[in-house]
């Protein structure tokens, strides 16, 4: 039997799906795909490799189905608030993607992307590199602030998903309206006087 990359992700990411990250190996997934252990390792050094190809997919998957779904000429205070809300939904939905609310995870795929892309890539690869676009958009027409860098704006709107991770530390009780009233008061203060 002829087999390739796409065959060993797409039956890792059906295991990651109903197993999850933790309970699924590298057997697990080998076994599924019809193949030695050994030929595994052709293609992927580790069951974490593969796994992170498999959350970059889907998480630029859910990434360009919110861009469908968001209307980017309304005010940025509603934009912002209506993507970021959208990706942790998503996000929470999703079994794979799910997986950045595990610490354990988390630091595994923080690493994993560094090391791939750099340190300055990776916030804008995982976590909102599709406000980038707007970001300068809004820069451009004087509807933000062109006194902070995109970079450094990007990073701001990083800090939202810090927060959604530790609601249960700040008290669930307050979210989802303390995040709403957060990104409002960020993004209005992003925002140029008119």
């Amino acid at each position: 039997m002829k087999y390739d990359k796409i065959d060993i992700f797409t039956n890792a990411r059906e295991l990651f799906y109903s197993k999850g990250f933790k309970d699924t190996s590298v057997s697990d997934i080998t076994k599924k795909t019809g193949i030695a252990v050994g030929s595994f390792y052709n293609f992927y050094k580790s069951k974490e490799d593969v796994f992170f190809d498999v959350f970059i997919a889907e998480s630029d998957k859910l990434k360009k189905q919110i861009v469908s779904e968001v209307d980017l000429d309304r005010d940025p205070v509603v934009v912002v608030k209506e993507i970021t809300l959208k990706i942790f939904e998503g996000t929470r939905k999703s079994p794979i993607l799910r997986e950045w609310f595990s610490r354990d995870a988390y630091s595994k795929l923080e690493k994993y992307l560094q090391d791939e892309n750099g340190t300055e890539e990776f916030e804008e690869d995982y976590s909102y590199n599709l406000f980038t676009g707007i970001i300068k958009k809004w820069q451009v027409e004087g509807v933000f602030r062109s006194d902070i860098d995109s970079g450094m704006i990007m990073a701001i709107l990083n800090t939202f998903q810090y927060i959604d991770m530790h609601k249960y530390d700040i008290g669930n009780q307050y979210f989802p309206q303390l995040l709403e009233y957060v990104i409002e008061f960020v993004v209005k203060g992003l925002c140029t006087e008119k």
